[in-house]
């Protein structure tokens, strides 16, 4: 996983096999799962408390840099509020 989105992915995926009634996860595995996920969601908050002290704008973590859709000129970037 290389970005917010993907995590969010993977977890809504574990929370599909543990309600799998036929061939549930292992409820270890879930919590393994759960607390690496955790992790990232705290270098995560490190990453936006980092972007406010130094007045950046952007996080490849958070929100990857995606190409603009065909004839889309420009898109309005906004600062974090400190």
């Amino acid at each position: 996983m290389s970005t917010m989105a993907e995590l969010r992915a993977a977890l809504m995926g574990t929370l599909g096999d543990l309600r799998n009634r036929e061939n549930p996860m292992d409820v270890d595995r879930a919590k393994a799962v759960a607390q690496v996920a955790g992790v990232l969601v705290e270098t995560a908050k490190v990453e936006v408390d980092y972007l406010k002290a130094t007045g950046g704008v952007k996080s490849e973590f958070i929100e990857p840099e995606q190409p603009l859709p065909a004839g889309v000129l420009g898109i309005r970037q906004h600062r974090l509020k400190g």
